[in-house]
């Protein structure tokens, strides 16, 4: 077996996972729902305004935060709505997961043994280690 051909089973058993068909799951849903898809209509059309106003040679400041406002209203609304939470929830946990196997495949391919190779746990500091104990090198 090549490493392609290990590949397409690798991808294959991705969308075997848990996380692979939650998410798929809670993209039909998003899709699926009026109230999302009339939010993201006017998150569109909001977005296209204020990029019409903002290339205005003389543009509108009142206008551009008028629309600023009203993009954060819409997306704020958006976004606290059960199925956008689920959505953004399912999609967080698949790329944790595509993360996770993309490391230890980084690893694998620096030289680390492909049997005992761990990620390092991942953690916030902000990208300065003095605020923790970690040994991340950022």
């Amino acid at each position: 077996m090549d490493v392609i051909e290990l590949t397409r089973q690798l991808g294959a058993e991705i969308q075997a996972s848990e996380e692979y068909k939650a998410f798929t799951a809670a993209k039909v849903a998003s899709e699926n729902d009026a109230e999302v898809n009339d939010k993201m209509a006017k998150i569109e059309e909001i977005r296209a305004a204020y990029q019409a106003a903002a290339m205005d040679p003389n543009p509108d400041e009142k206008l551009l935060g008028k629309l600023d406002k009203d993009f954060q209203d819409v997306y704020a609304s958006l976004m606290v709505s059960d199925t956008m939470a689920a959505y953004e929830e399912a999609r967080e946990a698949l790329d944790s997961k595509m993360n996770y196997i993309m490391q230890i495949l980084y690893l694998c391919v620096n030289g680390e043994d492909p049997a005992t190779c761990e990620p390092p746990e991942e953690h916030e500091c902000g990208g300065d280690c003095g605020c923790c104990s970690s040994d991340c090198g950022c």
